[in-house]
């Protein structure tokens, strides 16, 4: 007998294949036991879809995430790039304090921010939610440099997604964090070898991630994710 047979060692390469199934299957049993039912969460999904928004938010499991992370760090503070429906923000919003600040910038039509605004006053956090509708970069370079913010959630479109990068590194503190979602695309981002490789959704990513390699201001990493929203990832960064 090996030594690799002895020790139970083995190579995640012979693993059978997972599927979609698989993933969907293991996020809602998970999802069972540590995320309770939520009735405001629900009514927004709900609200989103007689609107006819897209159904493109974070999955239940990532909104969870988004909020734990927010609460470890303490978070008074924070800006995101891209509402929809407000399902992330209600989650974000629910981290903060009392007297926290949250503002959502929605670029793609005003009626998405409506919905959002609905969702997260049904919520009851409307005092400490504000949404900027107009073209994100552009209302990004209008935010202030201070008061710094504490965390910059990035889910936007992807084309300027290293500019937007830039502006947000400008506005979050030292030690505070930017996420980029959706930044993995099904493994396109670093496929080169096929029709896809000329994305131009892959090619903002690509930007992004290049122009952090020699980056001095930020520390990165990339976590690829599988779930009910198939397989991704987010961008992980923390301001120096």
């Amino acid at each position: 007998m090996s030594s690799e047979e002895n020790y139970g060692i083995f190579s995640y390469s012979q693993l059978p294949a997972t599927s979609y199934a698989d993933w969907e299957r293991t996020d809602h049993w998970f999802n069972s036991f540590l995320i309770p039912a939520d009735p405001v969460l629900d009514a927004g999904v709900a609200n989103a879809k007689k609107n006819g928004l897209p159904d493109i938010a974070v999955s239940a499991s990532q909104g969870k995430f988004l909020y734990l992370l927010a609460k470890s760090l303490g978070v008074k503070r924070i800006i995101e790039l891209g509402t929809l429906g407000g399902y992330s923000t209600t989650w974000l919003a629910r981290a903060l304090p009392d007297d926290g600040e949250h503002i959502g910038l929605e670029f793609l039509e005003a009626k998405h921010a409506k919905v959002a605004e609905e969702n997260v006053a049904n919520a009851g956090l409307g005092s400490k939610v504000k949404f900027i509708v107009g073209p994100a970069l552009a209302s990004l370079k209008e935010i202030p440099s201070s008061p710094k913010f504490d965390l910059a959630f990035i889910d936007a479109d992807w084309e300027h997604i290293a500019e937007y990068f830039q502006e947000a590194k400008r506005i979050v503190k030292s030690g505070g964090v930017i996420i980029v979602d959706n930044i993995v695309q099904n493994g396109e981002v670093s496929n080169f070898g096929e029709k896809h490789a000329e994305w131009a959704e892959s090619e903002g990513v690509r930007r992004l991630v290049k122009a952090i390699q020699n980056d001095k201001e930020v520390e990165a990493t990339v976590i690829g994710t599988v779930g009910d929203k198939g397989y991704d990832g987010f961008l992980y960064a923390i301001r120096k």
